[in-house]
């Protein structure tokens, strides 16, 4: 791949000036690409600014090294309200002795080498971390999201009947819960059918977004048909900001990666936080005790890691988000929230506009030095 876009990028610099890279960060080798025709190097993260920072944190000053167990509370010393546990970190960090250990490590150091990050957040919603990060001398991190505030919205020309029911959701004045647990996590079907089970006895409305294959496990059960009414599964694709925007959507179970935590945030929807993999760890934490937007669900080995969920503590915390105190106050929380991500993005004078503005002036200046 990297023969190709440097044939590509020959052929650009030959007709029209070119004043930085942007590339995403598993593609380590940019940098090489970049470093060849005297460019910056711009990393996309698709992830938020409080992981990279409370991991580094972690990490540089070993604050793991003396837990006596991986569901042990550390405290973050250079952030000291923050507690975290190795669990958060398991699902982070490859095998050592694994295969990928040796491309993690080259992503790692690109990353380092290259002259900062462009992070689909806002610098309201993480100030604290943004301005850390850029007091020292690492990558510069540039906010200029949510970039979901930034694309149009297209209505489809034909409802699909998932829409269809929301319409008569909303008509009738129920609220509804949504549950997607993303693209890559993959649930067991025993947990599956935990899920179901504490659906249903939930007594709450939802919209159930599955893979085919994962609904296989469920639907031979006559789950549809015990919760019609109430509760429909979706075996396909959605569009989710198309779901989120309804108004009788009032709680998001999810796996809390990152761009849909924020789109959650950005649509005043709270989050019922559930990680299963990567970093969506340390983003339930963020949205749970940093900015206080969601709830967690309970698993059987601790509060905050990501374990195996029974169906009654499931259907305890989704009564509690739609129903309870605890819901009242993060729903409410999340509305604000969702007000200063609509600022940020506003038209010349969103934070995030002024930050794409500050980047683009210093990059281009950059390159213009260099080829002074």
């Amino acid at each position: 791949m990297q023969p190709m876009v440097e044939e590509k990028l020959q052929g650009l610099v030959q007709v029209q000036p070119v004043s930085f890279m942007v590339s995403d960060g598993f593609l380590w080798w940019t940098l090489e690409s970049a470093t060849k025709f005297g460019l910056p190097r711009l990393v996309f993260s698709g992830m938020n600014q409080f992981v990279p920072c409370v991991s580094r944190a972690v990490f540089e000053d070993r604050l793991l090294d003396g837990a006596e167990s991986d569901d042990e509370l550390i405290t973050v010393t250079r952030f000291p309200w923050i507690k975290v546990t190795r669990n958060d970190f398991n699902t982070v960090m490859p095998n050592p002795n694994g295969p990928t250990m040796e491309v993690f490590i080259d992503q790692v150091k690109s990353m380092s080498n290259s002259l900062g990050f462009i992070v689909n957040s806002f610098y309201e919603l993480e100030k604290v971390y943004i301005d850390n990060w850029n007091s020292e001398k690492r990558p510069k991190v540039w906010c200029v999201g949510p970039l979901c505030l930034a694309e149009p919205e297209l209505e489809p020309q034909k409802k699909p009947f998932w829409i269809q029911w929301l319409d008569q959701k909303l008509a009738q004045g129920c609220s509804v819960l949504y549950v997607a647990f993303g693209s890559q996590a993959e649930v067991s079907s025993e947990q599956l059918q935990q899920i179901a089970m504490g659906l249903q006895e939930s007594k709450a409305n939802f919209l159930w977004v599955l893979r085919k294959k994962e609904s296989e496990s469920i639907l031979d059960d006559g789950f549809e048909e015990k919760v019609k009414g109430r509760g429909i599964v979706v075996k396909q694709w959605v569009d989710q900001r198309q779901i989120l925007k309804y108004q009788c959507i009032e709680g998001f179970l999810s796996h809390c990666g990152w761009n849909s935590a924020l789109e959650s945030i950005c649509y005043g929807v709270p989050i019922l936080a559930w990680p299963m993999i990567a970093e969506q760890a340390l983003n339930a934490r963020m949205v749970v005790e940093e900015i206080k937007v969601g709830l967690r669900v309970d698993s059987t080995c601790n509060g905050m890691k990501p374990g195996f969920v029974k169906w009654d503590g499931l259907m305890k915390m989704v009564k509690e988000l739609m129903e309870g105190e605890m819901g009242k106050q993060v729903r409410k929380r999340v509305k604000e929230v969702a007000e200063l991500a609509k600022m940020a993005m506003a038209d010349s004078d969103g934070s995030s506009w002024q930050t794409l503005d500050m980047l683009i002036n210093e990059l281009c200046n950059k390159k213009q030095d260099v080829r002074l």
